[in-house]
Parts: C-alpha cells; sequence; structure tokens
C-alpha cells in the first residue's frame, strides 16, 4: 500500500492518524509493518526534512537566504567592559577582489581647493604622489533606436531606374529586433530565467510597449536562425568517447491531442572533448526508448545514465557500453538510512562508508590525468569495490526486497556490471553528475516560467538552452557571445564561417 503524495497533509499527527486508519482492519505481517514504518519515515523527511544529501550547514547560502543582510554584515565587537565568558570568534572579512580589468574606467581626479595650496610658510604645495579608489558603477539599461538611412541615388542625365544603398543584412528582416535585443531577449529569459511577461513589464519601464506574443515571435525566429549552429555542436557531442544523459519533465499547454496536464519531457546530453564541452537539450512530449535511440543515432563511446530503462534499448546497440552512476546508488542507501532509528547504525552505514571510500579515492586523483588516474583506481578502488561486492553478496539475501534497504541493495546488485565500468579507463566518470548539473539551469527557469505554452516555444527552449549552457561551459559570457553570433550570422556564406561561430572557435568575447 503507498499513499498518493500529493494527498499527504504537512501536520505530522495528521499523517500519523492517516495511516492509521488506513491500516485498520488489516492483518498485516512484520516485513509489511516494516515497510509502511519505513515509507512513514521517509515522507516526513520529504516533507519536512533537509532536501540535500549533505549534512546541514549553518553557514550555507541557502540556509541563509532569507536574512543573509543581517548574518554577512560586520559584527559590532563586545565593549571592553562587558563580561564575557566564552569569546565567539569572528569570521574576519575576506580580501576584496579588484574590479575586473576589463571594465570601462572613469577616472575623476581630487584636487585640493585652490586656498589650501598655499602651505603655512608662503610656498605653493606641490603634488608628490597620488591614492587611488574604485567604486562600481551600475548604469540602468540605456535604450536607443538605430535610425538605417539609405540614400537613393538617380542620373539626372538619362532615364537610368534610382538605385538605394544596401544595408547590413538582418537576422529577422523587416523587424525592429537589433542582434543585441535579440541577445538581451534570450538572456534574460534562458540564462535569468525571467518569463516573456516580466521583461515585457521592464521594457514597459524604459517607455517601451512590446506585448510578451512579439517577444515569444522573437524567440522562436532567432532559434530557427540558430538552428545550423546547434546541427555542429551534436556532431562535436557524438564524436565524444563519453556522453552523459539525463532527463526531466516539462508541461506544454498546446500539445496537439494532449490534455494540457499531459507530462512531456526535456533531454540533456553533454560530453565532448574537455576543452571543448557541449551540452544539449531536446524536447519531446514521450520519454519512450525510440528517443534516446534518435538522439544518439550512429554514436560509439560510453554512455553514462541513471537507471531508466529508456537507455536500456541505445545501449544495446554495438560499440556503447553503459555505465552506471554512483551517485544514485549512493542516494538508496542514504534513504535507507533515514529510515533507520536515531543514533543507531545499520547495514546502509556499511555500504554508505564504502562508497565514500570510493569518492575519496576520486577526490585524490581530481588533478591527476588520465593514466595516473586509471592507475590509482587499480590500486586503490578495484579493492574497495571488492569489499562492497562481497558485503553485497552477503546482504542481498538477508533484507526484503521491499524495504528501504532492500530496494537498496537491489538497485546495487542489478547496476553492478555498470557501476565497476568506471575503473576501465581514467577519463571515465564515476557518477552523472555532469547532466544532473547540466539540467539544473533549466529546472531553475521552470519554476519561475512553470510550462511551455506550445511544442514549436518548447522545442525554441531547448535550442537556446543549448547555445547558453554550452557557451558558458566554454567560459563565454551568454549575451556577448549571443550577440556575436547573431551580428554575424546573416553573413555567413560557408561551412568555415559557420564553425567560426562555436563558443570555442571564436576566442575571447568582450561584453562591453
Amino acid at each position: 500500500m503507498i499513499l498518493p503524495s500529493e494527498s499527504l497533509p504537512n501536520d505530522p499527527t495528521m499523517l500519523k492518524q492517516m495511516l492509521l486508519e488506513a491500516l485498520a482492519g488489516r492483518q498485516l505481517d512484520q516485513n509489511t509493518i516494516q515497510q509502511l514504518q519505513e515509507e512513514n519515515t521517509l515522507l516526513r523527511q520529504r516533507l519536512f526534512g533537509r532536501k540535500s544529501e549533505q549534512s546541514a550547514d549553518p553557514n550555507s547560502p541557502q540556509l541563509g537566504m532569507f536574512n543573509e543582510a543581517e548574518t554577512l554584515a560586520d559584527e559590532t565587537p563586545a565593549a571592553e567592559d562587558e563580561e564575557t565568558v566564552a569569546p565567539t570568534p569572528v569570521k574576519k572579512r575576506g580580501k576584496r577582489k579588484p574590479l575586473p580589468a576589463a571594465l570601462p574606467r572613469v577616472e575623476i581626479v581630487h584636487e585640493l581647493p585652490e586656498h589650501e595650496l598655499t602651505c603655512e610658510c608662503g610656498c605653493r604645495k606641490q603634488t608628490i604622489g597620488e591614492e587611488t579608489s574604485e567604486q562600481l558603477e551600475i548604469i540602468p539599461m540605456q535604450i536607443r533606436v538605430i535610425k538605417h538611412v539609405r540614400k537613393v541615388y538617380a542620373c539626372k542625365g538619362c532615364e537610368t531606374a534610382p538605385v538605394t544603398a544596401d544595408k547590413p543584412a538582418q537576422l529577422i528582416e523587416k523587424s525592429m529586433a537589433s542582434p543585441s535585443v535579440l541577445a538581451m531577449l534570450l538572456t534574460t529569459k534562458y540564462v535569468d530565467g525571467v518569463p516573456l511577461h516580466r521583461f515585457e513589464t521592464v521594457l514597459n519601464r524604459h517607455g517601451i510597449e512590446l506585448s510578451r506574443q512579439t517577444l515569444a515571435r522573437w524567440v522562436i525566429q532567432s532559434s530557427e536562425h540558430l538552428q545550423p549552429v546547434v546541427n555542429l555542436m551534436r556532431d562535436q557531442l557524438l564524436a565524444s568517447p563519453l556522453i552523459h544523459c539525463d532527463e526531466t519533465r516539462l508541461q506544454v499547454l498546446k500539445e496537439p491531442d494532449r490534455d494540457p496536464s499531459s507530462q512531456s519531457w526535456m533531454w540533456v546530453q553533454t560530453g565532448g572533448p574537455p576543452d571543448h564541452p557541449v551540452v544539449l537539450f531536446d524536447y519531446t512530449s514521450s520519454r519512450a526508448q525510440d528517443v534516446p535511440l534518435r538522439l544518439l543515432e550512429g554514436y560509439q563511446g560510453y554512455l553514462m545514465t541513471d537507471d531508466y530503462a529508456g537507455y536500456n534499448a541505445v545501449a544495446a546497440q554495438p560499440g556503447i557500453e553503459r555505465l552506471g552512476c554512483w551517485a544514485h546508488a549512493r542516494r538508496k542507501f542514504i534513504e535507507a538510512q533515514k529510515t533507520q532509528p536515531k543514533g543507531k547504525t545499520g547495514r546502509a552505514e556499511m555500504a554508505l562508508n564504502l562508497i565514500n571510500k570510493l569518492y575519496g579515492i576520486e577526490r585524490e586523483g581530481k588533478d591527476t590525468n588520465d593514466e595516473q588516474r586509471l592507475l590509482l583506481r587499480q590500486q586503490k578502488s578495484e579493492p574497495v569495490l571488492a569489499q562492497l561486492k562481497a558485503w553485497l553478496d552477503k546482504t542481498h539475501g538477508q533484507v526484503t526486497p521491499q524495504s528501504a534497504l532492500g530496494k537498496a541493495v537491489g538497485y546495487l546488485a542489478n547496476n553492478w556490471s555498470k557501476l565497476i565500468r568506471y575503473t576501465e579507463a581514467g577519463y571515465l566518470p564515476i557518477d552523472n553528475n555532469p547532466a544532473e548539473r547540466a539540467i539544473r539551469p533549466f529546472v531553475i527557469g521552470r519554476k519561475n516560467w512553470l510550462f511551455s505554452d506550445t511544442p514549436k516555444g518548447a522545442h525554441a527552449s531547448a535550442l537556446i538552452y543549448s547555445l547558453v549552457e554550452t557557451a558558458k561551459a566554454n567560459g563565454q559570457e551568454p549575451y556577448a557571445w549571443l550577440r556575436y553570433v547573431l551580428e554575424r550570422l546573416p553573413l555567413v556564406n560557408s561551412a568555415e564561417d559557420l564553425e567560426a561561430l562555436l563558443p570555442w572557435n571564436c576566442g575571447s568575447i568582450a561584453i562591453y
């Protein structure tokens, strides 16, 4: 018996009462009772407990989000005559970082007033040095109109037709949107997570009346012109020896022949060479296994995913080796640990200790090259894996499959061959965290705009997310790079011109 999570009350007393009523009159064996108790513990943890797998840090940014001004301001030292029993150490302020050298600077020189330049002895004071300090200034959004004036020429000596001067090619012809406007629009929505209706409000504050429908049309039109750039990125991704994959839910209101509340999916794939990383997003209305088959068509190499069965078909293709994610395996044992009585240790801790040793070895080899990391794994990780396998073989038959610990053990046993494969090469990852980090900006943005209106808009969002996240991964500032690409895209005449626009080919681009 599993209670639907959406019907659970927030009050733990009511939650307990609901469970008791659900169990009333039933004859339950010990295993079922244990399973229900664990479900109750996990539900309470999900409702009221910490969401992170890490230990709570009272100084973490998340916990201090709403009172950071109070907690981070300089503390006033106690007066010397106050009684202090146990002085609390005051955290010293960090050294201020210099402002970026690339920022434009306006120099303001401060002179002594004329009447102070004469010394008491009668001589005039001379400059012997200077002191400098810098202050950051922010200028609100500057909006201006670029007026294109095309001169028309005609010959007075004959009846030749008049000739009009050309103007630069535009990405969206007959549109008032310049590359800078389109770059700002895409950055605001897909990097900063600001919905179009809020950006519409920002523009209205500056006296610019543009409807969100117009803004949405510009987004879709921009994505259509940028598709060739994403195609080149996909070629780069499929040529890499390792790809991470993950997926998350997305609601699209106007899917043909589907209810507005139906779930659609956003897929992320990340890979490429270490110095040319690629992050690609793809929208689909289905989570079926034909989706990764299509997205990874022709790929050969290692594929890192979670345990979702939708990847089984693509992983069965010749030349593909599937890796398992130790972060997911560890998460299962952390859930099992939460169901244990406070202050008591059990089998979950034994597994977690060994898994944490594997992660400790990875931290030890973080700054080494692939050959050194492979040797480190052979010398240290493989003995720990052998210990964990012995523990798994012994424990697998001793736990109830439906208990939290049984599910964790079952996950480990079912995925063992995929989980240990990372020790085959030094460049292989231990988990799928890069894909989860790559998809996080989309998940954060989704909390602001909640859903997509149409499939066309969802496809455009996937494409723009691919561009800005790949730009960020390659050290480009998203707005500056998008503006650079949008300015030059109408002038592209060859494949070489298009490749020059990729984030790793266009050098450092200043935002100013």
